[in-house]
């Protein structure tokens, strides 16, 4: 077990990896006029791409978490960041849509290892009563790409190239790599680990009925986000040159929602998880009907990013408690349900601008998809009070004699 004064470098070192992860995952939506504009499609032809790189998460989540069960998890974190940097290379040579669409499959390939081992890891540092906040504040990487990375990567993309933005990104990865190579200490695998362990554990239906809530209700947020730049462009009005400050002010949010996330889910994850997921569907439906005036869809926007980190922290809190004897696939299937949500919000998103919905049409989408992820959640819950939930084991290097994380409030 590390030192208490090397946790926090441990848990940045992880989060540097998310922080990696979030700038590509979502300046790619932000980025999508000018790779339309270079590459000669439309804007949801380039919005193939964020549904490229997320069926690489949804194939390469389960996939190489089954693949790479008994590989060292810092070992394995660093081959993911690798992966991670050539996908991203790839995407800056692409010069027509079926090279960027394979691009962006392979960059999605790890995602779901990068994020969900990195929270078991981060569950493990620390005691049972700080796990939600562990897991949160390795997910903060994530939500501070949309403050720093997303915003900087949009900025040079409009600037000096779509292009310029991915070599950044590839950058990031490559220093996630030296990161995680100072600061991250080894982290062997569980030696009861196995891939059949691993695919056996997602047999339960506690596990798939949040995996759905996630996987339809994420999908809201994302039906609105991945067409941001010309939803707030064309229907908000607001000047282009002032779109970084915008993606700004979503990544405050994400980063807030992170912060009040940990001490939430320490209380309860069932309540935060189903708060998170509701608030989304409150959020966007007065969304869809003030996305014209921008003073009031912008705090809205703001309070939709605090919504969205509270269901997604509060998701994978739940599944590393129901799948506690193989919390690797639990918590990788958990990012794989999120971006088949962000798979299933790009694409239901530009099939009713299409139609000639207009760029509000994506936001009332949203509102659809995040109150049937509501449902499904309820249900889960269902489930969930009429099931034996397994004790949670941290790996077996790291900690021991650890209190199970089902002691956590439902």
């Amino acid at each position: 077990m590390p030192s208490a004064r090397s946790v926090p470098l441990a848990l940045t070192a992880l989060a540097a990896g998310g922080f990696a992860v979030g700038t590509t995952e979502f300046a790619s939506m932000s980025l999508i006029p000018w790779i339309a504009t270079d590459l000669g499609v439309t804007n949801p032809q380039a919005g193939w791409a964020v549904s490229a790189y997320a069926i690489g998460v949804v194939v390469g989540a389960p996939l190489l978490t089954a693949l790479t069960s008994r590989m060292d998890r810092k070992n394995l974190l660093i081959w993911s960041a690798g992966i991670f940097s050539m996908g991203n290379l790839l995407t800056v040579f692409a010069q027509d849509l079926p090279t960027l669409l394979a691009a962006r499959f392979l960059t999605g390939l790890p995602h779901g290892i990068t994020l969900g081992i990195a929270a078991v890891i981060a569950a493990s540092l620390v005691s049972p009563d700080k796990r939600g906040t562990a897991m949160a504040r390795t997910m903060l990487g994530l939500t501070i790409a949309n403050i720093i990375g997303v915003p900087a990567a949009t900025w040079v993309g409009s600037t000096f190239g779509w292009r310029w933005a991915y070599v950044i990104i590839a950058s990031i990865g490559i220093l996630t790599i030296l990161a995680l190579l100072k600061f991250l200490p080894p982290v062997p695998a569980s030696r009861t680990s196995s891939a059949r362990a691993e695919l056996k554990s997602m047999t339960r239906l506690q596990i798939w009925v949040p995996l759905l809530a996630g996987a339809v209700g994420f999908g809201g947020s994302f039906a609105f986000y991945t067409y941001i730049t010309p939803t707030m462009t064309e229907v908000a009005m607001i000047p282009e040159p002032y779109l970084p400050w915008v993606l700004v002010l979503y990544g405050c949010g994400m980063t807030v929602g992170s912060l009040v996330a940990g001490p939430c889910i320490d209380r309860s994850i069932d309540k935060s998880a189903l708060a998170g997921v509701l608030g989304m569907a409150v959020i966007l439906s007065l969304m869809a009907a003030f996305m014209h005036i921008w003073y009031i869809v912008l705090p809205l926007m703001f309070l939709n990013a605090i919504a969205m980190s509270l269901f997604t922290t509060g998701l994978q809190a739940r599944l590393l408690r129901a799948a506690a004897d193989a919390p690797n696939m639990s918590a990788a299937m958990n990012h794989a349900a999120f971006n088949a949500a962000n798979a299933l919000g790009a694409y239901l998103g530009g099939l009713v601008v299409t139609a000639g919905w207009g760029y509000r049409a994506p936001a009332a989408i949203g509102v659809l998809l995040a109150l049937a992820g509501t449902i499904i959640l309820v249900v889960a819950l269902f489930f969930n009070r009429h099931s034996h939930i397994p004790t949670f084991t941290a790996p077996d290097s790291v900690t021991s004699d650890r209190n199970d994380l089902a002691k956590v409030d439902h």
